[in-house]
């Protein structure tokens, strides 16, 4: 069950985080950083399980193997931004958030587009 694994990480770091906020509240940003790589070392694999389905599915369909490259790079995008975001509102810094947040939703907006642009040629063609 790594969803437990996972879920100790998480009550252990918010232990930790209470406990050297008292005494050094410098710190509890580190802590919050390595609870954070340590949950993403525990979900890797589930990931790369995950991206090697889709990968085989992809090579069985006419999917275009570089638009499921470009959904998992947008995939991963999105969740590192959101773990930067949750980062800098521990921190306090909500103005540097919602600046990360905008940053990641721009780039996630401009790498969709040939997924956008492929979408709208098939509408195109399917129009009489």
């Amino acid at each position: 069950m790594d969803i437990i694994k996972i879920i100790g990480v998480g009550l252990i770091a918010l232990i930790i985080i209470v406990i050297v906020k008292q005494y050094r509240p410098e710190f509890t940003i580190y802590v919050s950083l390595i609870a954070g790589a340590l949950i993403l070392m525990l979900i890797m694999d589930k990931m790369s399980a995950i991206i090697d389905l889709l990968t085989t599915l992809s090579n069985k369909t006419a999917i275009n193997n570089e638009f499921l490259i470009l959904l998992i790079k947008i995939t991963g995008i999105a969740f590192l931004t959101e773990f930067a975001v949750s980062i800098c509102k521990d921190t306090g810094e909500t103005a540097v958030a919602s600046k990360v947040d905008l940053g990641g939703k721009i780039i996630i907006i401009s790498m969709s587009i040939p997924i956008i642009a492929s979408l709208l040629e098939t509408v195109i063609k399917i129009l009489p």
